[in-house]
């Protein structure tokens, strides 16, 4: 605690700080937002889904063009008192819960050694890709899905990334990243969203589960992740092509322990998570056609090696001289699988917005028999001097069986009303509508219909 309070006590100097010197000289720069995210459940009690205040700060220094310093950092007051007991009273931490993020600390370096190299050393963003959120190619950064509903959203990587421009119109990427970080997982309401549906043998009953995640060895060899890329632009349009060396931040499942509990059936699991090594080939491109924004983004994903979920029902036969033991092939490493996007928008000239996109493999999905296909689309207008923003249309559809549309589909529904109530305030109220049916991301979550409310203010 008294860690936290120094360092808040440091930000808050070094804030100040900023705020003078940017008076004296412009190259340094304080700015950032306060953002208040408020989400209801349209269910009968109207049970609390979502409590966020967020403080964002951003510094952002340059020194006579040849070097940058750029920060975020996210001073949170996130989700409600969880206290269970009169012992957690005690702590400020439960009544009123709290953290804070570092999304990116780095130094850039330009004309690093030689003319037209720059390198950026330190956790950092590294965006790939030319969709709309979505990005296939988009692997060098952990995906962060604490809200699930925000698309494409990653943390930032300790990492050093170089780039040479070869010219005005093309240039040469090379990123390495010493250790992995994995994805962090939804929380609140969306807890159990990417959950894997868990069938048991005939007779079994689960009483309790409990797991273990292997993380991959902390050493430049095992660890690492690796990504170069060549990108340009001719005849109008932006191009590249990319290739990661690197790990899929989301677990398999790799290992289930059956013991039985009782006579009856019951059972207990114990379960092994570990993370695949994957080479991900990556092209995207992206131009404009009488005012028509079209872009395409595709990666092709190749695991180093099988990954098999192994079945220990070795408990259940104590006197067999040999574990029993049960293999399923979940990823074939002479099987690469596809994921793409494709889409395009425009902007009308009485101040409304469209935008479409299909996409074929959303984050969590891997194999190409389990990649299902993403429709979104999203219509806004803009009135009263583009001080008031609807959006009556957006959302996406979901086919997850093509053959059975009718039992294997999903409906986002996501109208949305903003207000800039100043050049630094907007007011954002819309509700989402989860339907419907089969074993799918957004199906699952019907239950969880919601009304928001957000307030933005930048500075």
């Amino acid at each position: 605690m008294k860690t936290i309070n120094l360092f808040f006590s440091m930000l808050l100097l070094v804030s100040v700080s900023s705020l003078t010197n940017a008076q004296e000289d412009n190259s340094l720069k304080l700015t950032g937002e306060l953002l208040t995210d408020e989400r209801l459940l349209l269910k009968d009690k109207n049970d609390w889904a979502w409590n966020e205040n967020r403080l964002t700060l951003k510094l952002d220094k340059r020194i006579a063009g040849n070097s940058k310093f750029y920060s975020e950092v996210w001073l949170r007051n996130i989700g409600l008192p969880t206290a269970s007991q009169s012992a957690d009273l005690y702590n400020k931490g439960i009544v009123d819960p709290y953290n804070l993020e570092i999304r990116e600390a780095y130094v850039q370096l330009n004309d690093f050694l030689t003319k037209n190299l720059d390198v950026t050393i330190g956790r950092q963003r590294i965006v790939w890709g030319t969709a709309d959120k979505l990005n296939p190619t988009d692997n060098l950064n952990p995906l962060d899905l604490e809200d699930i509903l925000d698309f494409g959203r990653r943390r930032g990587s300790d990492a050093i990334n170089l780039n040479y421009y070869l010219s005005n119109d093309f240039s040469l990427q090379g990123v390495f990243v010493p250790f992995f970080q994995p994805a962090n997982m939804p929380v609140g309401v969306f807890a159990t969203a990417l959950n894997p549906t868990m069938e048991l043998p005939q007779g079994m009953v689960l009483k309790s589960f409990s797991d273990t995640v292997l993380m991959p060895r902390y050493n430049l060899g095992v660890s690492s992740t690796a990504g170069f890329k060549f990108k340009g632009f001719a005849k109008g349009v932006d191009f590249s092509v990319s290739y990661v060396w690197g790990y899929d931040g989301l677990p398999f499942v790799t290992k289930n322990a059956f013991i039985p509990v009782d006579l009856s059936g019951g059972i207990s699991i114990a379960s092994e998570l570990s993370f695949a090594r994957t080479h991900i080939i990556g092209a995207d491109m992206a131009t404009s056609i009488a005012g028509i924004g079209f872009w395409a983004e595709a990666a092709t994903f190749v695991p180093e090696k099988d990954v098999i979920m192994t079945n220990d029902l070795s408990a259940f036969y104590p006197t067999s001289p040999v574990p029993v033991t049960k293999d399923s092939l979940l990823l074939d490493k002479t099987k690469p699988y596809l994921k793409f996007v494709v889409g395009g928008d425009y902007n009308f000239s009485d101040g409304s917005y469209l935008n479409l996109q299909y996409m074929h493999g959303f984050v969590h999905e891997r194999g190409a028999e389990n990649l299902n296909d993403y429709f979104f689309l999203r219509y806004e207008k803009k009135f009263f001097n583009e001080k008031l923003k609807v959006a009556p249309i957006g959302g996406g559809f979901i086919v997850t069986n093509w053959n059975n549309i009718k039992d294997n589909y999903a409906l986002v529904y996501m109208p949305e009303v903003s207000y800039k109530a100043t050049d630094n305030a907007e007011i954002t109220i819309s509700t989402v509508i989860f339907d419907g049916k089969g074993d799918n991301l957004f199906a699952n979550l019907k239950d969880y219909n919601m009304v928001m409310f957000k307030l933005k203010y930048s500075f």
